[in-house]
């Protein structure tokens, strides 16, 4: 049988200045979020949670006013869990993905698998940071559910990943740390929303991105999947999907919200983080992933996750 706890016996600990951070009882495992508002209707939470067995945390939010409108974005930065509402409806959410959802009033479930550890970051928009951002009319037509109503599930943007690394690390000392994730915090939320709500196309012209150019598109992205251990430059991607290096540059910060290089580095960042957990050798993982100097990976490793790839090794084993 699972462990069953309401969310409200989560107690609050000791944080940085400007953070919350709650924590489940210790007999349960190491479950425990952070809470950073920034002050016009925006809050970043990050939550780790390990259960020792399974969980069902039990939340509850009665605010069905207009006032209680909330957009969820989630995105998934180690392992799984779900979410089941009252109603009926169900949330997924999985590493490198994103999720997004509109609450107003819900009451649920959230489920947790014993053993898995589950790190994910969430940006909360209420409804007037909404009507600000998206104009009341788009903003109202999104969030007035009654409960929970998912918008969007799908492979997390690159760069939305990026900064949600930056933001999933520990408050930094400097001065300007706050003012960097201020930034951040309002950066991921203009890419989602972005993606939540398009730039409608003039009547009467034709879309900006063709069918064939949006299959080249994804044909270079599977290339970059497949062939990273190899030296994958934008003139051979380019001619192996029939597409010139403009467009198709231009065709990735439009469709996938990056480069082909910088999709190409977190794809492989990605893959090298996957080999180390489960007890490949430094050099090996770098030359799996397109790196023939093991120094030269293991600098662009740190770059990226800032620790270096020893760090890492046998974790999953």
């Amino acid at each position: 049988m699972p462990s069953r706890t309401p969310s409200t016996l989560a107690l609050p600990q000791p944080c940085a200045p400007g953070w919350t951070r709650h924590a489940l009882p210790p007999e349960l495992g190491d479950c425990h979020s952070e809470r950073f508002t920034l002050g016009d209707g925006i809050v970043l939470a990050r939550s780790h949670y390990c259960p020792l067995r399974d969980l069902v945390e039990e939340s509850v939010n009665t605010d069905r006013s207009d006032q209680g409108r909330t957009l969820v974005i989630t995105l998934g930065l180690a392992g799984g869990s779900g979410f089941v509402a009252r109603s009926g409806a169900a949330l997924r959410f999985g590493a490198g993905q994103t999720t997004l959802a509109a609450f107003r009033g819900s009451q649920g479930e959230r489920h947790y698998g014993a053993g898995q550890t589950v790190r994910q970051l969430r940006l909360l928009l209420s409804g007037a940071a909404l009507d600000r951002y998206l104009g009341p009319e788009l903003s109202r037509r999104i969030t007035q559910v009654d409960g929970v109503r998912q918008l969007d599930h799908r492979a997390s943007l690159p760069a939305s990943l990026a900064l949600a690394r930056r933001l999933a690390q520990p408050p930094g000392p400097q001065p300007t740390d706050a003012l960097d994730r201020h930034i951040a915090m309002l950066s991921l939320a203009a890419l989602e929303l972005r993606h939540l709500a398009p730039t409608p196309q003039p009547a009467g012209t034709a879309p900006r991105w063709s069918a064939d150019e949006l299959s080249r598109l994804e044909r270079a992205r599977e290339l970059l999947a497949s062939q990273m251990d190899r030296d994958l430059t934008l003139a051979y991607l380019s001619a192996a999907v029939g597409m010139n290096e403009h467009r198709l540059k231009q065709g990735f910060r439009t469709v996938f919200g990056s480069t082909p290089q910088a999709l190409l580095l977190e794809l492989r960042m990605r893959r090298a983080w996957a080999l180390l957990e489960t007890g490949c050798q430094v050099a090996q993982a770098g030359w799996q992933v397109g790196y023939a100097h093991p120094s030269n990976f293991s600098a662009a490793f740190s770059r990226f996750f800032g620790r270096s790839p020893k760090s890492v090794f046998g974790r999953r084993s």
